[in-house]
């Protein structure tokens, strides 16, 4: 008789990290209900899909409330608990902050922080109930620097950074663990998305995404409380807390500001 297998959602996936660590919940025995709010889901789906593996491909806006009803939905009709949820839905923008539509800054906050949090609030209280389940929560580097240019992003990270630490230790006598992955500049399609490809941002060296997800994954597993993906970032972020906010923010600007700076 075979077991029953265990259950995972991962948000986020259909690219980059979020596939890659819904890969690895494959490869580690998981059946997955993979959400995303593009079509591609559905092909992502298929790459994911192996002998024995379940995959329930969602396309979801996270950024709305319909989008979050419609994973739990699927969530319910499958029928099991969630043993691992790994939040990594994100949206970012280029440009300041004032010369964007307030529409699309609302959309990136849904979809980052709100959505995020809903769907945190849903499944979390489903497993503080039965005192079982891990949570990886994909913060970023970017949330220790004042991102000019990119403030909504960042302040964004920073937030999902913070927020990460209160609810581990709300959840301390649980048996449920909160972890957040703190990766850098990753090579993904977030860059491309947000508009920032070809700014000396999006142009860095970045880290390969099946690496930065397979840190993450164990640091889950081992419940650990947070982990930074790789030795450049672990300085950068130590240099970030002791480095001035107004400083950390033009050397953002350097970076992110459209039509100048120069690559560092």
């Amino acid at each position: 008789m075979n077991a029953i297998r265990e259950l995972a959602v991962v948000t986020g996936a259909s690219s980059g990290i979020g596939f890659e660590l819904a890969k690895l919940c494959a490869t580690e025995g998981y059946d997955i209900i993979a959400v995303a709010d593009e079509p591609e889901i559905h092909d992502a789906a298929e790459k994911l899909a192996n002998e024995g593996t379940r995959i329930t491909a969602v396309e979801a806006d996270l950024a709305q409330k319909s989008g979050v009803d419609k994973l739990m939905a699927a969530i319910d009709a499958d029928g099991r608990p969630v043993e691992l949820l790994l939040a990594n839905a994100e949206r970012g923008l280029r440009e300041g902050f004032l010369d964007r539509d307030f529409k699309e800054i609302e959309h990136a906050l849904h979809t980052n922080i709100t959505g995020t949090l809903d769907v945190l609030h849903r499944i979390g209280m489903q497993m503080r109930e039965r005192r079982r389940g891990r949570i990886l929560i994909t913060g970023s580097i970017a949330g220790f620097v004042p991102g000019s240019f990119q403030a909504v992003y960042n302040a964004s990270k920073a937030f999902l950074n913070n927020f990460s630490f209160a609810l581990r230790n709300e959840l301390k006598d649980s048996d449920v663990t909160v972890t957040c992955l703190i990766p850098g500049p990753t090579d993904t399609e977030f860059f491309e998305r947000a508009d920032i490809a070809d700014m000396p941002l999006g142009e860095m060296k970045k880290g390969d995404p099946a690496f930065v997800a397979r840190i993450g994954f164990e640091a889950m597993m081992e419940g650990e409380g947070d982990v930074v993906s790789g030795w450049k970032n672990k300085l950068q972020a130590a240099i970030a807390n002791v480095t001035p906010s107004e400083m950390l923010a033009e050397q953002h600007r350097e970076l992110a500001e459209p039509g100048g700076g120069k690559p560092t």
